[in-house]
């Protein structure tokens, strides 16, 4: 049991370890130049689908950007809601004059809708660079001058950045901050510029920048047309292809709020948890394997010996430095990434509903008919 137990803290103090590494290793993206720069034109493409809430705030901020030679496409994907409403509205304004909208066409077999969606925007983009966000975003007037400056320097083929997560329900604040904690824990951040490797591989959806040739030679979102997580499958595509690929912070010029509450939060993790894990058996099993080790099991050990009146190393005081590292662990994230500090010290609470949302993930998508995501079922198949 000893044995085990300093297994147990040891594997946690490496995962401390990858995380301040990874803390040092992301930057914040550089200041926007003066003058003469890296300024090619860059074509901003945003996918909507039920975006009625969303929309305006985030295409006013896109708009407002500080870069002198952009456009801004959206396209609408067979919206049920009042999204392609607002976005006639706003292009009417004055301010919307710079403004694209696109009606997405139907989707093809084997596309999942965001890609298919990309993938048209792609096609009508005219930029040197394009930039893949979503809607559900919110731009510094920065966020773009500075974004292009992190590629030019990074002579990157594909960069993508950490938003800041807005968070306003209990449910958002105790789970959502569990994407940086896996995030930041288990890859080691440095290596997926410094290797080739596909297994090293960054980016988050809400923010990814592409040279345009880059894109291109990868079959842009054609290569992950079936892949639910298609952000990640980028990068791999981009690395395979031979680009390169930069990480940079962005907390202060990009936010996002991914999920409005529990039900949304539910949904939306049960569509990507399953992806994000390749859709592996293996997978599945080693996540729960290693949450329950890690982040479930101490906790237990910690009852039963308080319970027992056993104060031994093996059984109380090793627990309690497991449970004090993993905590430290999460208060650290939490502190790079602008977050509530309390979900924190309810690691154990979000690591629960994690098992829980990835056995739904495995079971909708194994034995149902696949997550359900506005509207859209996305089955194992690839066919939505």
């Amino acid at each position: 049991m000893l044995i085990y137990q300093l297994f147990i803290l040891g594997s946690l103090l490496v995962f401390l370890g990858i995380v301040l590494k990874n803390l040092g290793d992301l930057s914040r993206l550089p200041a926007a130049p003066d003058g003469e720069a890296f300024r090619p034109t860059v074509s901003v493409l945003v996918p909507a689908r039920n975006e009625e809430l969303n929309i305006t705030e985030c295409i006013s901020s896109l708009l407002s950007q500080r870069y002198p030679d952009f456009e801004v496409i959206v396209l609408d994907d067979h919206s049920t809601d009042g999204t392609l409403s607002e976005l006639r509205r706003f292009a009417s304004m004055p301010q919307g004059a710079r403004l694209r909208i696109l009606e997405g066409s139907g989707l093809p077999a084997g596309w999942h809708g965001k890609a298919w969606a990309c993938q048209q925007l792609g096609e009508a983009a005219k930029g040197e660079l394009l930039l893949f966000t979503d809607a559900d975003t919110r731009h510094h007037p920065e966020a773009l001058p500075r974004a292009v400056e992190a590629i030019g320097q990074r002579n990157a083929d594909m960069l993508s950045l950490t938003p800041a997560q807005e968070m306003a329900s209990f449910w958002e604040k105790l789970i959502v901050p569990l994407v940086y904690h896996i995030l930041f824990s288990y890859l080691p951040i440095a290596m997926v510029r410094q290797s080739a490797s596909p297994a090293f591989c960054y980016a988050i959806g809400q923010f990814i920048l592409f040279r345009r040739e880059a894109y291109e030679r990868i079959g842009g979102h054609r290569s992950v047309c079936n892949n639910i997580v298609e952000d990640v499958w980028l990068c791999k595509a981009v690395k395979r292809a031979g680009g390169t690929v930069a990480a940079f912070d962005g907390t202060d010029v990009v936010r996002c709020r991914m999920y409005r509450g529990f039900s949304e939060l539910w949904r939306g993790f049960s569509k990507n948890l399953f992806a994000g894990l390749g859709n592996s058996i293996p997978g599945f099993l080693a996540l729960m394997t290693l949450v329950a080790l890690l982040y479930l099991l101490p906790y237990a050990e910690l009852v039963c010996s308080s319970l027992a009146g056993d104060r031994s190393v093996a059984m109380f005081w090793l627990p309690a430095a497991q449970v004090a590292v993993a905590l430290l662990i999460r208060i650290i994230i939490a502190l790079k990434f602008r977050q509530p500090l309390w979900p924190a010290l309810c690691h154990v609470l979000s690591q629960v509903i994690l098992m829980l949302i990835a056995f739904n993930s495995f079971r909708l998508t194994v034995f149902g008919k696949g997550p359900e995501w506005k509207g859209r079922n996305y089955p194992l198949s690839g066919h939505a």
